[in-house]
């Protein structure tokens, strides 16, 4: 298709978003058996003065903070139960997955934001490090708005107790 045969009644519709820089920390030798340990510590809202790059916030030589940003979450209808299952859990949060650097393992990056509890579980069965922080109070409202709209909860069906079935379809047991 060329530019000029798309019209605008055709174009999908785009998906709400957000786009989120990662705030990661590193502590030098946090004890006699690691060299390095990394950790989340926030996300925060993309901002242009971040730039496209990772940025040194603070190294004093024992501590280590990077911000990392272009990140850009989209929502999606199919993720809609993950959404329903953070926002339920009662501390709605940021999943973020991240990799240590097999080259330098001083070096940790997020890989991966969501807001899916059901994607954070799949990290973690792919073996992933995911770490979560807190979903920022204005996002909750947006989030739940969302699911609200794309999400409906299978209706739970009521199992009929064996004494009510015809013998003939009473489980074996």
């Amino acid at each position: 298709m060329t530019a000029n045969s798309a019209t605008a009644d055709t174009a999908a519709p785009a998906r709400p978003a957000v786009d989120v820089a990662v705030v990661m920390e590193r502590e030098t030798a946090p004890n006699q058996w690691e060299d390095w340990r990394h950790r989340l510590i926030d996300v925060v809202a993309d901002q242009p003065a971040f730039g496209t790059e990772p940025k040194c916030l603070r190294d004093d030589g024992r501590l280590a903070r990077t911000i990392y940003p272009g990140f850009r979450l989209e929502l999606f209808a199919d993720e809609g139960e993950g959404y329903y299952l953070n926002l339920s859990s009662g501390n709605p949060v940021w999943f973020v997955m991240w990799r240590v650097d097999d080259a330098d393992p001083s070096n940790a990056r997020p890989e991966a934001v969501s807001l899916s509890y059901n994607e954070a579980g799949r990290w973690l069965d792919a073996q992933e490090r995911v770490d979560n922080v807190p979903l920022q109070p204005e996002l909750i409202g947006w989030l739940q708005a969302y699911t609200d709209a794309h999400y409906r909860p299978e209706p739970r069906k009521r199992k009929r107790p064996v004494s009510f079935l015809a013998p003939g379809e009473r489980p074996t047991s």
